[in-house]
């Protein structure tokens, strides 16, 4: 461990350092040549394949349908949806010269596809037999970012983009709400291991265009919040811009009601920044790559070893064999470590003479056993799966003891200082938001006293979660 830690930053003294540190020695991103873009390494991708399948699995069983459409969006389908193009004007990349000549109408590259998905929906839907269209996008899109940080804010990311759109109000709140979660916050807890709070965004802070966003936001091991992921009713404010109508029962023109909901690779910055430790990353068993590291300590354990890892495959584990004998077997053990593979197994000389090899759990502070060769691959498959639950569990336990409960404008940005803050939000206010923007501090998210989702038209009556964010 001491081996490890010495080549990070501690979180407690540089947590912005670590953070760095971490992408960088477990080999997870690099900066890419334009300015505020990234390269996206294999462990870090593999990770990201993980995670796009599970949210994918649970878009489908919610009755979406995967779709792609184009990178580039003509100008003025942003202009006519004005909100829209003022939230977005200052991060937007044109393009203005292509082959060779400048191009009569500049083309956006896609900070979003509410426009060019709204101008589909208008050919694609004539009748409420059409409703509800139900559309899910996995794509990159391009917002210039002026401060980028890897994985958290960067000019161009990864993502899905859903879009769908109902014939009521209602249906579309239910839907929005739906994927918020049954799909997200599923997939958050479930499956990263990371608690997240499900609420409501203020005006202020809503997605522009929208007439209510639905947020889910995690607090980082230092106390601030992150923004996993978004869902929004959008009203008709799309529908009128690009005339997606339908014909009703009754044979009367009506606008549909829109959504869009979103999460990126910004949950890999997340799940960094949830579950890591001064000796690196901590994956959840079920979004780790390599599950489990078998390591061959001396040449001739690597027979034996190879047969371990044979077996956990066996079993269902995702494993990788480390049979580079001819280097030191303390660095590779450091840098496995550092990677946040769940479990090591090593099998050296004198295991191999007991019949045992050494179960090395990364998520209990590198707690070592002796498990004899025949219930290895039970003890194993255990551990996976209470040591999934229990990462979840630790961060909980962090979550609930920086959240503080406070009065007054003042004593939420005292709290904010080093964790989340919950309030009235009637205490709040408006009035009560600019207040504490000057600080650094928005207001997260809102909830109904009993933790349940607000809709738009409620407005008291709310708690407010308070932080400091990235």
């Amino acid at each position: 461990m001491t081996a490890t830690r010495s080549v990070l930053a501690a979180q407690a003294t540089d947590f912005p350092r670590w953070y760095q540190d971490v992408i960088a020695k477990a080999e997870l991103a690099d900066n890419g040549p334009v300015r505020g873009t990234m390269v996206i390494r294999p462990y870090a991708y593999g990770i990201w394949e993980l995670l796009q399948a599970a949210m994918d699995r649970r878009i489908k069983e919610a009755g979406a349908s995967n779709a792609y459409f184009p990178l580039l969006i003509p100008e003025s389908y942003l202009q006519r949806e004005a909100e829209h193009v003022e939230g977005f004007s200052p991060e937007l990349a044109i393009v203005t010269h292509a082959g060779g000549k400048q191009l009569e109408e500049p083309v956006v590259i896609r900070p979003t596809s509410e426009t060019i998905i709204g101008e589909s929906m208008a050919k694609w839907i004539q009748s409420y037999r059409d409703l509800p269209l139900l559309l899910n996008q996995w794509a990159n899109v391009v917002r210039w970012e002026l401060r980028p940080r890897l994985f958290l804010r960067t000019s161009e990311f990864l993502w899905q983009e859903g879009h769908t759109a109902h014939a009521s109000a209602a249906d579309a709140r239910a839907y929005a709400t739906r994927i918020a979660l049954e799909v997200y916050r599923e997939v958050m807890v479930n499956f990263l291991g990371i608690p997240v709070v499900v609420g409501r965004k203020t005006r202020r802070e809503r997605f522009a265009g929208a007439v209510n966003t639905i947020t889910l936001e995690a607090m980082m091991a230092d106390g601030k919040a992150l923004q996993m992921g978004t869902a929004h009713e959008l009203g008709q404010n799309f529908a009128r811009a690009f005339d997606i109508g339908y014909l009703s029962r009754d044979g009367q023109r009506e606008l549909a009601w829109t959504t869009s909901w979103g999460s990126t690779t910004r949950m890999l910055g997340g799940l960094i920044m949830v579950h890591g430790d001064d000796a690196g990353l901590r994956l959840p068993p079920l979004a780790a790559p390599t599950q489990v590291v078998v390591l061959a300590v001396k040449e001739e354990t690597l027979e034996v070893a190879g047969r371990i890892a044979d077996e956990l495959r066996a079993a269902g584990v995702r494993v990788h064999l480390d049979n580079r004998t001819d280097q030191p077997f303390g660095r590779r053990a450091v840098n496995w470590e550092l990677k946040g593979v769940p479990v090591r197994v090593e099998i050296g000389p004198r295991d191999l003479q007991s019949g045992v090899a050494t179960v090395v759990r990364r998520l209990r502070a590198s707690a070592k056993s002796a498990v004899p060769l025949a219930d290895l691959a039970t003890t194993v498959t255990e551990a996976l799966a209470a040591d999934q639950t229990w990462l979840h569990d630790e961060a909980a336990a962090r979550h609930t003891a920086r959240t503080t409960a406070v009065s007054t404008v003042d004593e939420a940005l005292e709290a904010a200082t080093n964790g989340w803050a919950s309030l009235p939000y009637d205490v709040v206010g408006e009035e009560g938001e600019d207040r504490l923007a000057t600080a650094g501090i928005t207001v997260r998210c809102l909830q109904r006293e009993d933790g349940s989702l607000p809709v738009e038209d409620d407005e008291r009556g709310l708690t407010a979660f308070v932080a400091r964010s990235y």
